[in-house]
């Protein structure tokens, strides 16, 4: 059954390519969804897809890629939906 869940990750977490992380794994885990930077300089990121693949990507999201600095991630169930692709912006 497939479900979406959006996530908040904080720390050294824009400009270090975080969201093309996000991009690459999510198609490992095949994913749809999206990672987006904020202003306030956490990224967003939503993930619809199975529970298994989903909760994989959460723990990547705490990971990071290697030049992050991921102090945290709030993750929480999402209504919206996203059903093609992985889109980062």
């Amino acid at each position: 059954m497939q479900q979406c869940v959006k996530a908040w990750v904080y720390g050294k977490v824009q400009g270090v390519g975080y969201r093309f992380f996000c991009k690459k794994r999510a198609y490992e885990l095949g994913l749809q969804g999206y990672a987006l930077n904020l202003p306030d300089g956490r990224v967003e990121v939503l993930v619809c897809g199975e529970e298994q693949a989903i909760s994989d990507m959460i723990q990547s999201l705490h990971e990071g890629p290697v030049f992050a600095q991921v102090l945290g991630v709030d993750v929480e169930p999402s209504d919206k939906v996203q059903t093609t692709g992985f889109m980062t912006g």
